[in-house]
C-alpha cells in the first residue's frame, strides 16, 4: 500500500492526493458525469438532479457505512484534477469503491495507470483486488478484463470482478504455471 500511495510508479505527471473537503463539488460533479444512466430518467431536470444527488449520497453513505477506513483520492495530471478513486484496504481484499475520470480524460489511459498501481498495492499485501462494475459500463468492463480481472459474482445490474495477486505478477501480467 505504501508504494501505491507513493505514486511514482504512475505515468509521468499523474499522481494521487488525498481528497479534501474543498473537493466535494468536483467529486459530486464527476459522479454525475460518470452515471449517464441517471440522465435517462423520465422527468424534469430538477427531478433528475435530485435523483443524481440522492444516488451520490447513497454512494457516500454506503462507502462510509461499509468501508469506514476507505481512502478517497483525487487523481491529478500535471496539477489538474482529472479523476477520483475511493479504495478500501480491508482484511480480505482491496476494494475499489469508485473510480471515475472527467469526460475529457476518459480513454487516455489514466484509469488504467491507477488500476495498475492498485494491482501493485494488492500484490504487495497479497490480497485480491475487487470492483463492482455496471453491466452498462462496457468500456470499464473491457479495461478490467484486459488487466486480468475475472467475474466472481454475477448480478442483475452489475458484476463483481476480482484480480488475484497469486495469479499475476505485480505488473498485472499472468504468471505461467500458477
Amino acid at each position: 500500500m505504501s508504494s501505491f500511495l507513493n505514486t511514482s510508479s504512475l505515468a509521468e505527471g499523474l499522481h494521487l492526493r488525498p481528497a479534501r473537503h474543498l473537493d466535494e463539488a468536483f467529486i459530486a460533479g464527476l459522479y454525475r458525469s460518470a452515471r449517464p444512466d441517471l440522465q435517462l430518467i423520465d422527468g424534469e431536470e430538477e427531478l433528475i438532479r435530485t435523483v443524481q444527488e440522492q444516488q451520490y449520497q447513497v454512494l457516500q453513505r454506503g462507502a462510509g457505512d461499509n468501508y469506514p477506513d476507505a481512502m478517497h483520492f483525487v487523481i491529478e495530471k500535471t496539477g489538474a484534477s482529472v479523476g477520483v478513486v475511493m479504495v478500501d484496504f480491508g482484511h480480505n481484499e482491496v476494494r475499489i469503491i469508485f473510480l471515475a475520470m472527467v469526460p475529457e480524460a476518459r480513454g487516455l489511459g489514466y484509469g488504467k495507470e491507477v488500476l495498475m498501481g492498485l494491482q501493485q498495492a494488492a500484490w504487495q499485501v497479497r490480497a485480491p483486488l475487487a470492483v463492482v462494475v455496471w453491466h452498462s459500463n462496457v468500456q470499464a468492463r473491457r479495461l478490467y478484463h484486459q488487466l486480468g480481472f475475472v467475474l466472481e459474482e454475477a448480478g442483475d445490474m452489475a458484476d463483481k470482478l476480482v484480480w488475484r495477486p497469486e495469479r499475476h505478477s505485480p505488473q498485472g501480467e499472468a504468471r505461467v504455471g500458477v
